[in-house]
């Protein structure tokens, strides 16, 4: 199952995608959250989907694409998680994963547009696959990781490197302004997605590619991230673990690139559909 989100930011709506049409479901589930997720929400709204009982309004066209998940408790990121990507920035591979939090108020859709935050020089991009976690877990084993994965989406995990790298402190600073966190186009359920492993993962900015990994580049893969992090703080139904991008982001090019008001930004990874943002300077957003 696909699950998605639509409206405007403030008034989403939970809705599913069947086929070349969205379909809003929002008279059997409030949204797409902790509560749903924690309470076998995907079972149950599979199996009122499949009695054929019911029969979900279509969403216009026109409707915005939302997250496709309310704001979580969390969002948990995995640095230098793939070979390549250490290779590029002059890093050698952790040991363990080096992990960071992503404020939650970054999150926006698949489409919304990348805001370049005030006395922002640096701007990155950095497609990552995203896993959504469907039950609580704390200081579980690696065996048991997957059986407590919703699903799956594309995060781009947008970062100003002058922020997260030039201004002291911890990364959070970089990552975390309004709208560094679109999600989407949907969520894919665990159910229908039967491995990670081979995952394609591409970027292009004004249509170069600048991304085109493999998540078999990972260093640590996904039931090993989960476990691991467990041990450090629960993780509750809901929560985003975005587990590191492939090489190419532009801080590590040669000389640098990075966003500037005008570009657009497209990102795919297989079986997860493809989003698009177009970068605006901060001062031409309304307020």
């Amino acid at each position: 199952m696909k699950l998605c989100r639509f409206g405007e930011p403030g008034r989403e709506k939970p809705g599913i995608v069947a086929g070349h049409e969205r379909l809003d479901v929002s008279s059997a589930v409030a949204d797409f959250n902790e509560e749903f997720f924690g309470s076998g929400g995907i079972s149950w709204l599979s199996e009122w989907l499949a009695s054929g009982a019911n029969n979900p309004p279509r969403i216009g066209p026109s409707s915005r694409v939302a997250p496709p998940l309310a704001r979580p408790s969390k969002i948990i990121c995995v640095g230098l998680n793939y070979r390549e990507h250490a290779v590029e920035t002059g890093s050698l591979l952790p040991p363990e994963p080096m992990i960071f939090g992503k404020a939650t108020t970054a999150m926006c859709g698949a489409f919304d547009p990348i805001i370049l935050p005030r006395g922002g020089e640096k701007t990155d991009w950095e497609v990552e696959l995203a896993v959504v976690i469907g039950r609580r877990a704390s200081c579980i084993s690696e065996a048991d990781a997957l059986e407590h994965v919703a699903g799956y989406c594309i995060m781009n995990d947008i970062s100003e490197r002058a922020f997260q790298k030039e201004r002291g402190g911890q990364f959070i600073k970089g990552k975390s302004c309004d709208t560094f966190a679109p999600f989407g186009p949907f969520l894919l359920t665990a159910d229908e997605m039967p491995s990670t492993d081979g995952l394609s993962l591409m970027l292009s900015v004004n249509g170069s590619t600048m991304q085109n990994g493999s998540t078999s580049d990972m260093v640590f893969g996904i039931p090993f991230l989960i476990s691991y992090i467990s041990r450090f703080m629960t993780l509750l139904p809901g929560d985003v673990v975005s587990t590191g991008t492939p090489s190419g982001v532009g801080a590590g090019l040669r000389p640098p690139r990075f966003l500037a008001a005008g570009d657009v930004v497209e990102y795919s990874i297989s079986g997860l559909g493809s989003c698009r943002n177009e970068v605006m300077a901060h001062s031409q957003v309304a307020r």
